[in-house]
C-alpha cells in the first residue's frame, strides 16, 4: 500500500528483555535463535536453527544493516558480526529496526542490556517495566519472616512506582477479590521456606497478592497470561480502579486476549508482530505491538519488519475491498504501532 509505511511513526515496542553483551560464537547465537524458533532441544541432524522461519527472517532482514546482501550464508553473517564487534553490530541493528521507544522488562536472567544501555545503542528511548516476581524474590532472600517480607515488598513496590513505567505480573490466575491477609501471610511463609532450600516459583496466592498490590500503585500492569480467560474475574473486578491492564498472552491465545480487551474499557492486548487476527476482534486503539525480543538484537529487527509488512498487507487489502480509505489505514497502523502504547504508558508525559 503506497505511502502507508512512511506514515507509521517510530514503533513503540511495549515488551522485550534487551540484548546480550559481548560477541557471540556460533553456539551461543544458535541458542538464542532456538529460543526465538520456539525450540528447547538441539537442531535436527544436518541442520541448524537458521533452518527455521526465525532463522530465515534474520538472514532476510539483518545482513543489509551490516553491509551484506540479504540471505547471505549464516557463516558469512556471523563473521561480519564478529568483524564489526558486538557494540557496533548491535548499534547498527537496533538503529535500523525502526523502533523509537522500548519498554524493557528489566531483571531477567542473563547478561542483558539495561534500559539505559538499550536506549543509547538504539538512539531512542527506553523505559523500565518492573516484573513483580523477581522483585519479591530479591526481597525474600534478605528478609526474615513473612511479616517483614510483606512489609518490605510493599515498600519496594511504591518505591519502584516512582521511576518505573509499568509493572508486570506472571499470575496465571487471579480471583475477583484480593486474597485475604491471613492467606497471603501463610503463602509468604510457605514460599520463604521453599526458597531456603531452592529457587521455587512464587506461591500462586502470593502472585495474586502482588498483582493486586501493583494495581494499587496506579501504574499500568502487564499480565503475562498463557490463557487470558483465567484472568476474567480480575479484569472485571479492576474495571473501576483507573488502572490500565495489558494482556500478554501466548501466541495461540491472542485472539481471546483481543476479545477481552474489547469487553473491558481498561484492558488492552498485545499483538506481538502479527496483528492480522487480533484486528478483527477488538477496537484498533486497544491493541499494541511488541517484539518480545530477548538476547539477539536481530530479533528486534525481525519483529519490527514482520509487523510493518503485516500491517501493510492487511491495510492494503482493507482499502482495496472498500473497508476504509488510505488515511484511515494509516491511522489504524499508527495506533497499533505506537499511538496506543504512548497513551496507555503515558510516554509523552514521561518524555516531557
Amino acid at each position: 500500500m503506497d505511502g502507508l509505511i512512511d506514515d507509521i511513526p517510530p514503533l513503540v515496542d511495549q515488551y522485550s528483555h534487551g540484548a546480550v553483551h559481548g560477541d557471540l560464537g556460533l553456539g551461543e547465537f544458535e541458542t538464542h535463535l532456538a529460543e526465538a524458533a520456539g525450540s528447547t532441544g538441539p537442531a535436527p541432524p544436518g541442520t541448524t536453527f537458521f533452518d527455521s522461519r526465525a532463522g530465515l527472517a534474520v538472514r532476510r532482514w539483518c545482513p543489509p544493516l551490516l553491509g551484506l546482501e540479504p540471505l547471505c550464508a549464516p557463516v558469512s553473517y556471523l563473521a561480519r558480526r564478529r568483524e564489526l564487534g558486538a557494540y557496533r553490530a548491535g548499534h547498527l541493528l537496533l538503529r535500523g529496526a525502526g523502533i523509537g521507544t522500548f519498554l524493557l522488562e528489566a531483571g531477567a536472567p542473563g547478561d542483558l542490556t539495561s534500559p539505559a544501555e538499550l536506549a543509547r545503542a538504539a538512539d531512542g528511548r527506553a523505559h523500565e517495566v518492573v516484573r513483580l516476581e523477581p522483585l519479591a524474590a530479591r526481597i525474600a532472600d534478605t528478609s526474615g519472616g513473612p511479616d517483614a517480607f510483606l512489609a518490605r515488598t510493599a515498600e519496594a513496590l511504591y518505591a519502584a512506582a516512582r521511576t518505573a513505567t509499568a509493572f508486570a505480573s506472571g499470575a496465571t490466575f487471579c480471583d475477583d477479590t484480593p486474597p485475604a491477609a491471613t492467606g497471603v501471610r501463610e503463602a509468604a511463609g510457605r514460599w520463604l521456606r521453599v526458597r531456603r532450600t531452592g529457587e521455587g516459583p512464587a506461591d500462586p496466592l502470593l502472585a495474586q497478592h502482588l498483582a493486586w498490590s501493583a494495581v494499587a500503585t496506579g501504574l499500568p500492569v502487564q499480565l503475562h497470561c498463557p490463557d487470558p480467560q483465567r484472568l476474567t474475574g480480575f479484569l472485571r473486578a479492576t474495571a473501576s480502579s483507573g488502572v490500565d491492564l495489558v494482556l500478554l498472552p501466548d501466541p495461540w491465545h491472542r485472539r481471546q486476549a483481543a476479545q477481552l480487551a474489547a469487553a473491558f474499557p481498561h484492558v488492552y492486548a498485545d499483538v506481538g508482530a502479527r496483528p492480522e487476527e487480533t484486528l478483527r476482534e477488538a477496537p484498533f486503539g486497544k491493541l499494541l505491538f511488541s517484539t518480545g525480543a530477548r538476547g539477539l538484537a536481530e530479533l528486534y529487527v525481525v519483529a519490527a519488519r514482520l509487523f510493518v509488512r503485516a500491517m501493510e498487507r492487511l491495510m492494503g487489502d482493507w482499502v482495496a475491498d472498500g473497508w476504509c480509505r488510505a488515511a484511515d489505514a494509516g491511522r489504524i497502523a499508527s495506533l497499533v504501532a505506537a499511538g496506543t502504547a504512548r497513551r496507555v504508558y503515558r510516554l509523552d508525559a514521561a518524555a516531557g
